[in-house]
């Protein structure tokens, strides 16, 4: 990644990239300078996407000087953007993604973890705790249950299969035995 990306330009319309920007700013051997390293990953990388697309690197920085770096680079190669942050005051959850736009200025999206004014968007998922099984089944009946038994014997009747006959004992819970 350090000596640059060898894709004709134009060639995506995307990147992703999760946990390996951060080992361009390792220098393993004296050869190895990290910003030389970013600006020619950077760089390729603008050419290789095409115009209007998107660019989104997880990473987890070391320091504020090694995401300052990164980010300097990355604004210098053309591209335009920025970095969010995930849950910012958790220190196992925190999560830190560079959002990169070629050729237009995009709109950054919204981290999670961060408080809203009790306002939800419209266009995002809430998430509970909870599980809420078999909310939303449709002509399906609760899985075990009498309803599901009858179900299955009636599919299985109609592919041929011998099933035993139906009786006012069929589906009925049993007593536990010890």
């Amino acid at each position: 990644m350090g000596h640059g990306l060898p894709f004709r330009p134009g060639t995506f319309d995307g990147c992703v990239s999760i946990s390996a920007l951060q080992w361009l700013c390792n220098a393993d051997k004296r050869s190895h300078s990290p910003p030389k390293r970013l600006h020619s990953f950077f760089s390729t990388l603008y050419s290789s996407l095409a115009r209007g697309s998107r660019a989104v690197f997880q990473l987890y920085p070391e320091n504020s000087e090694q995401l300052e770096l990164i980010t300097s680079q990355a604004m210098r190669a053309g591209f335009s953007g920025g970095m969010v942050v995930d849950y910012p005051n958790s220190s196992k959850a925190k999560k830190f993604f560079l959002c990169l736009f070629v050729g237009v200025t995009g709109v950054l999206p919204k981290g999670l973890g961060t408080e809203t004014s009790g306002k939800t968007v419209p266009n995002q998922v809430q998430y509970s705790g909870q599980r809420h099984r078999f909310k939303n089944m449709t002509g399906k009946s609760a899985k075990k249950g009498r309803d599901w038994i009858l179900e299955k014997k009636e599919r299985r009747r109609r592919q041929g299969r011998e099933v035993r006959a139906d009786t006012k004992y069929t589906g009925r819970h049993r007593r536990p035995h010890f």
